[in-house]
């Protein structure tokens, strides 16, 4: 049988490259609106933390089907599916009045979210192995640069005064149809996963099905991803509440963390060649630590704006190393990719309780953020560091 023409590829990679975008804009929509639908639905910060928490259980919910959907339909229908119901739940946060329907909202996307991030990194993981070139950073990269201009059209759509409402109905439409349009072009036949080669072949095979590796598998997604996910969400919430930001600024919060993370990993695979993986972590996380500390323990807005910035480029680094290491972990197909997203939704479910419940307390939303976020690196760095040794 013949194997894939190099046009096909491309086509698929580019397919598999707009799926990324699109993700991470579906997302960027409504996070930097947030504190506005928190007053049109009625509801307190501590509430809109305990939404996305309940909300982070469907993600779970999605990480214990994702692999017997992909098995059953193929990664090119789950990302059409996936995608389409995703679009259609950002149009639901649009036209929330109560928290029951915010909560649905919410739910549909983070569900489905797991399902499409999985399919969309198993394509771009072999189409990088065909290629021998490593492409994840870049992937990732246009999954930022998403969120970069998603937030950015965000914050200027709220500045110039727009409601919710009409923006997330249209933003939720114009998706829906790129969605649908990308998917015709994916890889309709599934392939197998990318082979490692080096120092990865050598600690795949020492680590093969070893439960030890899991569990560090799943603690790295979850600390990583207290790091990120609290550093988007809570962005806006920290100039708003804290500094009494106007919501067209606040949104630049959420915009200077997508920015960072959107430059470092357009560079990153030249960095990992570069620098080794585990130094280019150990730098990242560091990056991450110090621009979260001024970014939420400083008095000054700009200031702080600053502290998101340098904070996105340390955080950027952080995901696509570890997808690519539980893509290449040899046990049981899939395990290691499992257990990252379980961590990654554990922490969803967790982390914004968390900041919601410490930041409806007598603290500011900046000490919140930083209690959540910076142990969590330094957490980080030590599970990598279990990681890299097993």
């Amino acid at each position: 049988m013949d194997g894939p023409s190099p046009h096909s590829d491309s086509r698929a990679l580019q397919a598999v490259a707009t799926q990324f975008f699109v993700n991470g804009a579906v997302f960027a929509s409504f996070v930097p609106r947030l504190p506005e639908i928190r007053d049109q639905v009625g509801i307190t910060v501590t509430q809109v933390g305990l939404l996305l928490s309940i909300a982070g259980l469907s993600g779970l919910a999605g990480s214990a089907v994702v692999s017997p959907a992909i098995t059953r339909l193929g990664t090119r229908r789950v990302m059409l599916l996936g995608g389409s119901i995703i679009s259609l739940s950002l149009g639901v946060v649009g036209l929330a009045r109560s928290p029951l329907l915010l909560l649905v909202g919410l739910a549909g996307m983070l569900a489905f979210d797991v399902l499409v991030d999985v399919a969309m990194n198993l394509q771009g993981s072999w189409l990088s192995a065909r290629r021998h070139a490593p492409v994840m950073n870049r992937l990732h990269g246009l999954w930022s640069l998403g969120i970069l201009i998603g937030g950015f059209a965000a914050s200027r759509v709220a500045a110039a005064g727009v409601p919710v409402r009409g923006h997330l109905l249209a933003a939720s439409g114009v998706l829906l149809l790129v969605c649908v349009n990308v998917s015709r072009h994916t890889l309709g036949v599934d392939g197998g996963p990318a082979p490692s080669s080096g120092r990865d072949q050598a600690t795949a095979h020492h680590s093969k099905g070893r439960p030890p590796a899991l569990v560090f598998f799943l603690l790295a997604g979850a600390f990583a991803l207290a790091i990120e996910a609290t550093s988007i969400d809570w962005a806006a919430f920290r100039l708003v509440d804290d500094f009494g930001a106007e919501p067209g600024f606040a949104a630049l919060g959420y915009v200077a963390v997508a920015g960072g993370m959107t430059a470092i990993r357009f560079v990153g695979d030249w960095m990992v060649v570069r620098l080794g993986t585990d130094r280019l972590l150990r730098a990242a996380a560091v990056a991450a630590a110090v621009g979260l500390a001024v970014a939420c323990l400083t008095p000054s807005r700009y200031v702080s704006l600053a502290g998101f910035l340098v904070a996105g480029t340390g955080i950027g680094a952080l995901m696509p190393a570890l997808y690519d290491s539980a893509a290449r972990h040899e046990g049981r197909p899939g395990a290691g990719l499992g257990a990252l997203t379980a961590g990654l939704r554990i922490a969803a479910f967790v982390v914004p309780l968390a900041v919601g419940a410490l930041a409806g307390s007598q603290l500011s939303v900046g000490a919140a953020v930083a209690l959540v976020t910076l142990p969590s690196a330094f957490l980080f760095l030590a599970v990598h560091t279990r990681i890299g040794r097993l």
